[in-house]
């Protein structure tokens, strides 16, 4: 059982920028790909990036990329999702999942291959 816990949501302001953290706690989090989703309103939750456990492997919407970096800090069981450039599309709660064995690339943006999932983090772009 893995638990995830996100944070760093909030309100900023177009063009800006944002950190979310999101921490995991049970089994061991460096055996664990790490996905990144949202869900605006009245929309379906979307991939926005993964990372492999050893983070070598990293994945993107064409949406943020360029303007998104995911990273992770084995030691801390934390996954971060540094967020650039904001834009008022990017405005959604934003999940974290995690993902234990292996997937290939081309499936590292579904939300099947992820069965733990955090509980999401506000993040609002104003124009």
């Amino acid at each position: 059982q893995v638990q995830l816990v996100e944070s760093g949501g909030g309100l900023v302001q177009a063009g800006g920028s944002l950190r979310l953290s999101c921490a995991a706690s049970g089994r061991t989090f460096s055996s664990y790909a790490m996905g990144w989703f949202r869900q605006a309103p009245g929309k379906e939750r979307e991939f926005v990036g993964a990372i492999r456990w050893s983070g070598e492997g990293t994945y993107y919407a064409d949406s943020v990329k360029g303007r998104f970096t995911i990273s992770r800090d084995n030691a801390k069981n934390t996954v971060y999702l540094q967020m650039n450039r904001l834009k008022s599309e990017d405005t959604a709660v934003y999940y974290c999942a995690a993902s234990y064995g292996y997937a290939p690339a081309e499936d590292m943006g579904q939300q099947y291959v992820y069965k733990y999932w955090g509980q999401g983090t506000q993040v609002t772009v104003s124009s």
